[in-house]
């Protein structure tokens, strides 16, 4: 599957230079005032996943395709932006096409750096976001025309969400607040709601904030409670995930201690990410390659099959699976099945991650 994720938030902000740490590389424009990404930048993020090098080895292979994440780094939004301000519309259209968004919120002042609003206020700052992708919902929600005569069980289904779906969001509130169930949420999944999409905060602090990192979490947390969000969030400062890109990589772990992280932003944003969207991965092995797949946890094995060809969910026969530590433990998959812990899984089971996988596929 192809997981998208947009970065979004108040121009100035971070979110391109955010965005240029996680390519590794300077791809989209970082200027001083509003507007300097107007076509979104989309960059193909690696999962990094140590377990990939270790089975290469295993299975004697020299190719190693990770799974993969699409950032989008998309324009910073303004009050009105539901209008058209700021080229508005055209920004939130590109949010549409994604899977979940990534919030830059400003914590850190600088008066070489211009706010848009004159003021640094990260709690106005996420409302200003919030209403503009609510208004944007409210207009895609009124424009609906429910139908007429006598109704099916579905259409009944979507016309008591849709009036629900528009109190809700006439009360200033995000869809993703709301309370729907599986039936209601597939009968307005065609309106790829911007509200209703899993929301991440990235907090971008100064160095010093980094340094000082209880009490700064102590007001993320009172900040986004002022929000009324409970979103997951992670914070980082965007320069030093910059500084640390210029670092050899044997001495980028001693530079992250001094400020008491264990990964840098980059990973633990792709990991949230994973966690947000309820995602795993599982793995194949074999001398052409070594490759990780992207799936939901409790993905059946036929549908898993199907990610990595639709016809394979179609003639799917049975799967053979050995846990990751065990595969490494046994040393490959002849012991693996010497040894008896290849087991072999029918279309009933449920994926976990890690599980080494070869599907045995019909014609």
């Amino acid at each position: 599957m192809s997981l998208k994720i947009g970065i979004v938030g108040l121009p100035n902000v971070g979110k391109s230079t955010l965005f240029n740490t996680l390519l590794k590389k300077k791809v989209a424009d970082v200027a001083n005032y509003p507007f300097c990404t107007i076509e979104p930048n989309v960059g193909v993020i690696e999962v990094p996943d140590e377990r990939l090098p270790i089975l290469a080895k295993i299975v004697e292979t020299q190719t190693i395709i990770p799974a993969a994440i699409e950032f989008y780094d998309i324009a910073g939004l303004v009050a009105g932006a539901s209008q058209g301000e700021g080229l508005g519309n055209k920004f939130l259209s590109h949010i549409r096409e994604v899977d979940a968004i990534v919030h830059v919120v400003r914590l850190f002042e600088d008066n070489q750096i211009i706010h848009v609003s004159d003021k640094h206020d990260p709690t106005s700052d996420i409302a200003i976001i919030d209403t503009e992708l609510t208004l944007a919902d409210v207009e895609v929600v009124s424009r609906q025309k429910t139908p007429k005569g006598a109704l099916t069980k579905d259409e009944k289904v979507f016309v008591a969400t849709l009036e629900k779906l528009q109190k809700h969001l006439n009360d200033g509130k995000p869809a993703r607040l709301l309370s729907l169930n599986d039936g209601e949420l597939q009968s307005i999944k065609y309106l790829n709601l911007l509200t209703l999409k899993p929301v991440i905060y990235v907090f971008n602090l100064s160095e010093s904030q980094l340094e000082q990192y209880s009490e700064t979490e102590s007001a993320i947390k009172t900040i986004l409670e002022k929000s009324s969000s409970s979103a997951d969030f992670i914070a980082l400062s965007a320069k030093l995930e910059t500084d640390l890109l210029e670092l050899p990589e044997t001495e980028r772990q001693e530079y992250l201690s001094q400020y008491h992280l264990a990964d840098s932003g980059l990973n633990r944003l792709i990991t949230q990410s994973y966690a947000t969207l309820g995602l795993i991965s599982y793995l194949t092995g074999g001398v052409k390659e070594v490759r990780a797949w992207t799936i939901k946890k409790g993905t059946l094995a036929p549908q898993a099959a199907g990610v990595i060809h639709g016809d394979f969910e179609k003639h799917f026969i049975r799967a053979e699976i050995v846990p990751y530590s065990t595969f490494v433990e046994v040393g490959g998959w002849t012991p693996a099945r010497d040894k008896g812990v290849a087991k072999i899984a029918g279309r009933d089971y449920v994926m976990q991650d890690g599980d080494v996988v070869e599907f045995k596929i019909g014609s």
